[in-house]
């Protein structure tokens, strides 16, 4: 069965035909990315969509959208689309569709992933748990968090605002970094520190605490200048982040009773050669008391490159064609 897949952000919207059957996405089709600004509705680029494919689209959708799913009306952040899901028949043609938060799409991806779309981040390099809760968090412009349930071959997702939780520093540089931030903001969560953003936040605390003036700059060259080894301040700042991603994944795994974790997000992807020889492993199982059970924790990085697309479609697939 064909459905549409889309994937909704601030910045831009995707779109794909895929495969789904027996409560499963099963291919994903040359994906459409357009810029949300270029369209005046998701009606238009729908139809821009169904242009570019040259084929009339299916009654079927799997929708994933960057902001809660509450309410009859959805309004993203930084994006001019305001969504009424209850229009879906009569403007977009849809006779059935799954309406997902973003981050609860990368767990029905995360959910039904194949080996080859997880790479091995630390603890047993053995597949993720057919039984129990999976923690996946992902830093982007926030810092996205869910958990997937499996029991008896069916799976849950539980989607939650755990990026908002907050920081705890772990050592004196952290606590500088804390304080730091205070001044800026009423109250510090880990997304302060643990997404796109928040590596400069680190940078610019860790410029203080050398005495040198930073300037404000571009995020992109900030993060290219650190993955290149160009800035020794900047490169000392991304193996903080990776010591905190560590740490909040930890923090978060417990939180669920995790037996499995998964690191996805666009940072992740941008991190995958860089967190398996980071502090990342270190901080995730410093637990104290519970260091030897957080050892024994597969962690994973999801490497599909369209996560989102592939979450949406899997999301209608678990939800109708069961």
């Amino acid at each position: 069965m064909d459905v549409v897949a889309v994937d909704i952000g601030g910045t831009h919207a995707r779109f794909a035909i895929a495969e789904v059957e027996d409560g499963r996405m099963t291919a994903l089709h040359a994906p459409v990315k357009m810029k949300t600004a270029e369209h005046a509705s998701l009606q238009m680029a729908w139809e821009a969509f169904a242009r570019e494919a040259g084929r009339p689209l299916p009654p079927r959708a799997g929708i994933a959208v960057a902001c809660p799913i509450i309410g009859e009306t959805l309004k993203l952040t930084n994006n001019p689309w305001v969504i009424k899901p209850g229009q879906f028949h009569d403007r977009l043609g849809l006779e059935s569709f799954t309406l997902v938060n973003d981050f609860g799409a990368i767990g029905h991806a995360v959910a039904q992933a194949a080996p080859e779309d997880l790479q091995h981040l630390c603890g047993p390099d053995a597949p993720l748990p057919e039984d129990g809760v999976i923690t996946v968090l992902g830093p982007g412009t926030g810092l996205g968090v869910t958990h997937v349930l499996r029991r008896r071959g069916r799976y849950h997702v539980i989607e939650c605002e755990g990026g908002h939780i907050d920081f705890a520093p772990l050592d004196s540089v952290e606590d500088a970094i804390l304080t730091r931030l205070r001044e800026r903001y009423r109250r510090v969560s880990i997304e302060r520190i643990v997404s796109g953003p928040g590596l400069r936040n680190i940078y610019e605390a860790l410029g203080a605490l050398e005495g040198q003036c930073i300037q404000a700059g571009d995020d992109v060259a900030l993060w290219t200048a650190a993955l290149e080894g160009r800035d020794s301040l900047a490169s000392a700042a991304l193996e903080r982040f990776c010591m905190s991603l560590g740490s909040v994944a930890g923090d978060l795994a417990l939180a669920h009773g995790a037996c499995g974790v998964v690191i996805a997000g666009g940072v992740g992807q941008r991190l995958a050669e860089i967190l398996p020889n980071s502090g990342f492993a270190q901080r995730f199982t410093a637990k104290g008391r519970f260091e030897s059970m957080m050892a024994r924790l597969p962690v994973k990085l999801i490497t599909h490159p369209h996560p989102g697309l592939f979450g949406a479609a899997a999301a209608f697939a678990e939800e109708h064609c069961l």
